[in-house]
């Protein structure tokens, strides 16, 4: 086992829908104090990985971008600070909407993609990442006065925790399938919906339905019996709660800000579910 030691140098380096900042207080203290290796799945802005800055953990997801991002980071900050500045120092309603179409048309190398990724994600509307049935990206640029593109000492303290982690374009089930005894695994999916109106289908450009709201009970069931810590965040709702029966459900509040339907953005409650043996 090791012991974890929270930090506050690292943090999220891009803004995500659904990030974890503001509810850290509430999955801190309920997160083991103790634990292996730390398996995050469904990552995103990873909040609470680089929060905890464990000494062995894998990250994955299966948003491709995202992933390259965190591996670019780890393997050469130093180059997307760098293409980064540049980004930053020319940023107006032009350069944005230019970099943004080549973005969507352009091969660009690993480094440029990853502070392209950060410069969008920096200067689009709410920090939305939006993208159409093409695949392209087509969020307007925020109307931010001086938004902070780049910050190197943020970027590099989050080079750090990424060191020794290993970052992977797998889904869930693959994700934690060597998760040992004494590890700690932390899954924050797409939300079942809130509405009995909404439609499971539709709610996330993956598509994750109910079904697989119902996978990933029972996987969080199998860890739990082979002895692993886990951990999810989920809606307050009915059909989630009756999914972690026998479980440990605590309702939270969580303010949203990053939502594409402004009536979703503020305080909502949320579920923290845990299960351990």
């Amino acid at each position: 086992m090791i012991d974890v030691a929270p930090t506050k140098q690292a943090a999220p380096i891009i803004k995500y829908v659904g990030g974890k900042t503001k509810l850290l207080p509430e999955l801190v203290k309920r997160a083991p104090k103790k634990f292996g290796r730390y398996y995050e799945p469904f990552c995103g802005g990873a909040a609470l990985f680089f929060h905890l800055a464990p000494g062995r953990a894998v990250l994955s997801d299966t948003n491709v971008d995202l992933i390259q991002l965190y591996a670019t980071i780890s393997n050469d900050v130093e180059g997307v600070i760098r293409q980064l500045r540049r980004l930053a120092r020319d940023h107006d309603e032009g350069h944005y909407y230019a970099t943004r179409d080549r973005w969507n048309k352009a091969k660009m190398s690993g480094t440029a993609r990853a502070a392209t990724f950060i410069y969008l994600n920096k200067t689009c509307f709410n920090g939305l990442w939006r993208v159409n049935a093409a695949g392209e990206f087509n969020v307007p640029m925020g109307r931010y006065e001086n938004p902070t593109i780049c910050n190197p000492d943020a970027l590099r303290a989050a080079a750090t925790a990424l060191a020794s982690t290993e970052v992977c374009l797998v889904d869930y089930r693959e994700a934690v399938a060597d998760a040992e005894r004494g590890d700690f695994v932390y899954c924050d999916p797409p939300y079942a919906p809130a509405s009995a109106t909404s439609n499971f289908t539709s709610y996330t450009a993956g598509g994750f339905s109910a079904d697989n709201q119902r996978e990933l009970a029972e996987l969080a069931r199998t860890l739990v019996d082979r002895g692993v810590h886990v951990m999810l965040s989920n809606s307050d709702t009915p059909f989630t709660r009756k999914l972690y029966r026998g479980f440990t459900i605590s309702r939270v509040t969580c303010g949203r800000s990053i939502n594409s339907n402004a009536e979703k953005r503020g305080a909502v409650n949320e579920l923290i579910i845990t299960g351990r043996v």
